[in-house]
């Protein structure tokens, strides 16, 4: 399907979502988050790993479209933010890992969008922040959540209290970030782990998500139940009994998905 504001291509089992409207530094509009989720819809179980990164050299994504929020009333604001939340909520739950190549500015939605990807590795060049405050407003699509989540609540105050906006070095000092790779670099080391993660049973993956993300939420006993039954469900799988043959074969598994 062909899109006005993003782009989908896939390369094998690894899919690159691309938000691509550079005049607006990959601003997030509603039609934008519509076709996101029209392409995460569309996502089969043949793709094994998704890579979402930003259109041009300047930005990942700059934040929210501000000229489509300007003049917005609470109602319409709260059916943007619903909307941005499903799209955030639809790619953390996605049941293949998801890799952020944040590639330049990733302010606002942009960092919230980074914040609902598995992994996110960075540009030398990115800046990373969340400075709705400074617009007299705060993060709509999860970022106040998913950023305590990620680098504790105090740290999470800090960035957006003040709005500031962190280096990609400072990112990853605040485990924000995985790694800081030269621009010319990142997507090839996106590339390289995502190489890396279709080496391993995809149903594993799926479940290994599974669980770390539902059972962040849930006390340690909850959470140990969740583990206990992905790893009791796996036991019934043509990959379990691939891998675990491929192993004493001494051989790399061939999985299959089922």
């Amino acid at each position: 399907m062909v899109y006005d504001n993003i782009r989908l291509e896939k390369q094998g089992a690894i899919a690159t979502l691309t938000i691509d409207r550079p005049k607006a530094l990959n601003a997030l509009n509603t039609q934008t988050f519509l076709e996101m989720e029209s392409a995460l819809r569309s996502l089969g179980t043949d793709t094994r790993v998704l890579i979402v990164t930003g259109g041009g050299e300047k930005a990942f994504v700059a934040g929210a479209d501000i000229a489509e929020m300007a003049t917005i009333g609470s109602e319409r604001a709260r059916e943007f933010a619903a909307l941005g939340q499903r799209v955030m909520g639809m790619l953390e739950h996605l049941g293949c890992p998801t890799i952020a190549a944040v590639n330049g500015f990733a302010l606002g939605g942009g960092c919230e969008l980074a914040l609902a990807c598995d992994l996110i590795y960075a540009s030398e060049k990115a800046k990373l922040g969340v400075p709705e405050v400074t617009l007299g407003v705060i993060p709509g699509f999860g970022g106040t959540q998913r950023l305590t989540r990620l680098v504790g609540k105090m740290r999470a105050k800090e960035l957006v209290f003040t709005g500031s906006h962190v280096t990609a070095a400072q990112a990853k000092e605040y485990g924000l970030v995985l790694d800081v790779l030269p621009p010319e670099k990142l997507m090839e080391h996106c590339l390289a782990v995502a190489g890396k993660l279709l080496k391993n049973g995809p149903l594993a993956l799926a479940q290994a998500k599974r669980v770390i993300e539902f059972g962040a939420d849930q006390d340690l006993r909850t959470a140990n139940e969740l583990e206990s039954q992905g790893f009791g469900v796996l036991f019934g799988t043509e990959d379990q009994r691939e891998g675990m043959k491929a192993f004493l074969e001494k051989r790399p598994a061939a999985f299959s998905g089922k």
